[in-house]
């Protein structure tokens, strides 16, 4: 399979491999990743290997490609599921000589691609979306689908947890959001301070500035997604933005309040029994943009703390107390 570029795609695209899995038994799956996906791969109980490949998400580089596949040619592969919707995500199993290779149309990658399927109109699930390859051209999949579901080792969190000196418990705040300031919700640093446990903050090395604005243990750059995935995995709660970490902490069965804004949780919710979800669904979203098209950015401003913190009650134990 070739995984998507995107933390939270991948483990939206795990339901898929559980499919796989449970339709052949005795199938070995193989998963190519990049480098900054292949940590939550290897965490997945279906993929039986992680090939990492830095391939750069934008970047056509043909000739590792080239490279790449050829040299898995000897792996025999009978068939290659691609996620990516590009043509260049789909040049590896070409060159690689796989006899079956499926996904999406795509950037009209007929040829490349053998057994192709065709976009629904509009955003629906992505998990469904990709949970329909597991199936012939025009099935749908059987719902509901399971869960994401990353291994955790409760001995290894203990020792992630003590490496950076956190003892007793702790909320993980996830202020970040690679995709761009219009899923960010502006309130993190008002909810710190009304929240009566240690707080670790998480993200990217691009996350580090605004965290520093938030009361808590910054993290943020300074983790290994393996070490970010057990903080998150041995946290009380965990506050997010719709972002990579949220699917984690859905992954790991954290108790969440997500917190949407410009996108939609009908299309990449957290999959867990575990999440609560904050989303006003404003007459302008989602409209998907990176920034406020519109300049006043309600979707977040307007989720006051007073809810998340009403939120957090609701989903499980946690560490609050009032204003």
């Amino acid at each position: 399979m070739v995984a998507p570029n995107w933390i939270g795609d991948a483990l939206m695209a795990q339901p898929l491999l559980v499919r796989l899995r449970n339709k052949l038994p005795g199938v070995r799956i193989e998963v190519l990743a990049p480098p900054w996906v292949a940590p939550v791969a290897r965490r997945m109980a279906e993929v039986d290997e992680v090939i990492e490949a830095d391939l750069h998400h934008g970047a056509l580089q043909l000739g590792e490609r080239w490279r790449l596949g050829r040299r898995l040619k000897q792996h025999a592969f009978d068939q290659a599921i691609v996620l990516p919707n590009t043509w260049k995500s789909a040049l590896v199993p070409f060159f690689a000589d796989i006899p079956v290779r499926s996904g999406y149309a795509g950037e009209f990658r007929y040829g490349l691609l053998n057994l192709t399927y065709r976009n629904k109109r509009g955003r629906e699930a992505m998990a469904v979306h990709y949970a329909r390859l597991s199936e012939q051209p025009g099935t749908e999949p059987e719902l509901p689908l399971p869960f994401p579901s990353l291994k955790v080792d409760p001995e290894q969190i203990k020792a992630t947890s003590a490496r950076f000196g956190i003892s007793g418990p702790y909320t993980v705040l996830c202020p970040g959001a690679e995709y761009g300031p219009a899923k960010r919700w502006p309130h993190f640093r008002e909810l710190a301070s009304k929240l009566d446990s240690q707080i670790i903050l998480l993200g990217s090395s691009s996350d580090k500035k605004d965290a520093e604005q938030i009361p808590g243990r910054n993290l943020a750059g300074q983790t290994t997604l393996d070490e970010a995935i057990d903080l998150i995995a041995g946290a009380a709660a965990v506050v997010t933005n719709d972002s990579g970490l949220m699917h984690v902490a859905a992954a790991t069965g954290t108790p969440q309040v997500a917190l949407f804004g410009s996108s939609s949780p009908e299309h990449t919710p957290p999959l867990s029994s575990a999440a609560r979800v904050l989303w006003l669904k404003l007459e302008c979203s989602p409209c998907y943009a990176r920034a406020c098209p519109l300049g006043h950015f309600r979707c977040m401003k307007e989720i006051s703390v007073a809810q998340v913190l009403e939120e957090m009650k609701k989903s499980g134990p946690g560490p609050v107390h009032s204003p």
